[in-house]
């Protein structure tokens, strides 16, 4: 069972809400009864087949309530104290929790209830389309402007599920009022996969996206991973778009290639199998399999290349610095190629890339526990596990985790990979349209088995990793403070305010510039005429933690970043562990 602090503004609502469904004692949430509730149209919905015995879904909800009612402000229609990219990543997870929610329906007190839920939250998301800073993320690197794309996509699936799975067959109430949204959803998530695309280059290394037009060449993983998720995704998922405005901005770089704006345009398809191809030859991993952050071009200048005087076009200077959220965002893209091409290679990377994770947090998959042998409740603090590359004791962690020096973007990455995960292993449709054409479950789809083999082989594959997701869940929730927020380090030992020694060998070619900011020689003085939210000043004195009584406080503490962390670990377990029982 696992354990969280109530938050204390929300006590008496979670009582109303969950009803007779939830007893809450001193050790979390237990399910109380069985009760069949009634759905939005009880004549025409049927509930869940099953009802987990579990407390994931109420701490799920706890999570959700803190992160709208201590971070968003509603009048603005931001999370204040997010940056731009972070606050589109935060959006993103509120419109995953409503389509989890709206999933969940059977375990509320009654349909109402439910539905008001979901309105509430979705009101805010709306809410947050006008807060967004559209205009400001026009002008920024293209990993920031894939972000938004993702999130306004995520957005319309929730639409999309919701009004399928309450309102369908409800012709005297009409169709729910949130499909209003979708065009203003589908039309910015349009205009910057565009604008995004423009960062794509072929003069350099062979092909891969460009990370920012403000610094000297990099292709990093990140933006590379996310041109690929975005592009399925847009294949996949975007209704078409009509609104033939704005297109016009700033720089000529931005002109929009292709106005059509038509759903399911294979140049998205393209773009993802070829972005996809040339990451895979990019010899962008390390021994561990992990993806490292990126390359550089040695012996780059604007003035030699102005002149085609370089003699070097290759990416050969690698930075090999590994984060979490480089080994997460590629597995939503690998899940959408399978969906649009029927190859099942795509999840066989993509699984071959969870287990590398996993092992590199010192998990072993096929025992279900950690290799180090740490006998928790007698911890003293002083040690911690072995350093596995991407944690420690079965952990996801950063390497700013224990020194406590995390940056904002570092405080996002655990919750992206995440939020990856469990969209990479949602159950596989029984049938895929491919180039038009539709492929039934008991259809062949070619090399190497039929639609419905491959279903259940990524099904088994998926619960293999449910005693880690379940691990790092009941870690996320020790860091839990008594206002129901999330710490960032889920591997800080407990009871304990003393810095432990943190053994984090890092390779000598990594360069963390995500915490430690950006390098001089990284910018181009000719194309950065701004502030490009290098962090250094974010961690000034991060790695201090004097007189700090939680391992938590330290740094920037706990923010809306690592709320939504806790969020995604929540929503993994329930999605892929507990809902599947």
């Amino acid at each position: 069972m696992l354990v969280t602090t109530r938050h204390h503004q929300i006590g008496f609502a979670l009582l109303w809400l969950w009803g007779t469904f939830f007893a809450i004692g001193s050790s979390g949430y237990v399910l109380d009864q069985e009760e069949i509730q009634k759905p939005l149209f009880a004549d025409e919905q049927k509930p869940l087949p099953s009802k987990p015995d579990t407390g994931t879904l109420p701490a799920l909800l706890d999570a959700l309530d803190v992160l709208q009612v201590d971070y968003f402000a509603i009048w603005q229609g931001i999370w204040p104290t997010s940056i731009d990219w972070t606050s589109a990543v935060i959006g993103t997870y509120l419109s995953a929790g409503l389509s989890t929610l709206s999933t969940s329906f059977p375990k509320f007190t009654s349909s109402k209830n439910a539905e008001n839920v979901v309105n509430k939250y979705f009101s805010q998301l709306s809410a947050s389309y006008f807060g967004q800073d559209a205009f400001a993320l026009r002008q920024e690197a293209y990993d920031d402007m894939l972000w938004v794309v993702l999130g306004w996509l995520e957005s319309i699936k929730f639409i999309r599920l919701h009004s399928e799975e309450h309102y369908a067959e409800a012709e005297k109430a009409g169709s729910w009022y949130g499909e209003e949204w979708i065009p203003a959803f589908a039309h910015r998530a349009r205009i910057f996969w565009e604008l995004a695309s423009q960062g794509w280059d072929t003069e350099l290394c062979d092909g891969g996206m460009i990370w920012s037009p403000y610094l000297i060449p990099y292709k990093n993983a990140i933006t590379n991973e996310l041109y690929i998720a975005a592009s399925i995704s847009m294949y996949l998922y975007f209704p078409g778009d009509d609104n033939s405005s704005p297109f016009e901005f700033s720089s000529p770089n931005f002109a929009i290639a292709d106005d059509s704006g038509r759903a399911r345009d294979p140049k998205y398809l393209a773009a993802a199998i070829e972005a996809y191809r040339w990451l895979l030859d990019s010899n962008m991993t390390d021994a561990k399999g992990l993806f490292v952050d990126g390359y550089h071009i040695s012996g780059w200048s604007r003035e030699r290349a102005g002149k085609n005087q370089t003699e070097n076009t290759r990416c050969d200077a690698r930075n090999e610095m590994v984060y979490t959220y480089n080994q997460g965002v590629l597995l939503s893209g690998q899940r959408g190629l399978y969906e649009a091409t029927g190859a099942r290679s795509y999840l066989e990377d993509g699984h071959q890339l969870v287990s590398d994770v996993i092992a590199a947090t010192g998990w072993d998959l096929k025992r279900g526990d950690s290799f180090d042998i740490l006998d928790e409740p007698k911890w003293s603090g002083s040690k911690l596990g072995k350093w596995y590359g991407l944690g420690r004791s079965g952990i996801l962690e950063e390497a700013c985790d224990a020194p406590g020096y995390c940056s904002q973007d570092s405080q996002t990455f655990k919750g992206i990979f995440f939020h990856h995960l469990t969209l990479f292993c949602a159950r596989l449709p029984d049938h895929l349209v491919l180039d038009g054409v539709f492929v039934g479950k008991d259809v062949g789809t070619g090399d190497p088995d039929n639609i419905e083999e491959v279903r259940k082989w990524h099904d088994e594959q998926c619960a293999r990793y449910g005693s880690w997701i379940k691990h790092n869940a009941k870690a996320a929730l020790a860091t839990v403070n008594t206002e129901g927020r999330f710490g960032m380090w889920w591997g800080a030992p407990p009871h304990t305010s003393s810095v432990p020694d943190a053994d984090v060998n890092l390779p000598a070619e990594a360069v963390d510039y995500r915490n430690h900011g950006v390098p001089q020689q990284w910018k181009n003085k000719e194309r950065y005429p701004r502030d490009m939210q290098d962090r250094s000043d974010d961690i000034a004195g991060n790695s201090a933690g004097f007189g700090t009584r939680d391992l938590n406080d330290r740094g920037r503490g706990r923010t809306v970043e690592t709320q939504g962390g806790g969020i995604s670990v929540l929503r993994a377990l329930w999605e892929i562990v507990d809902t599947r029982r």
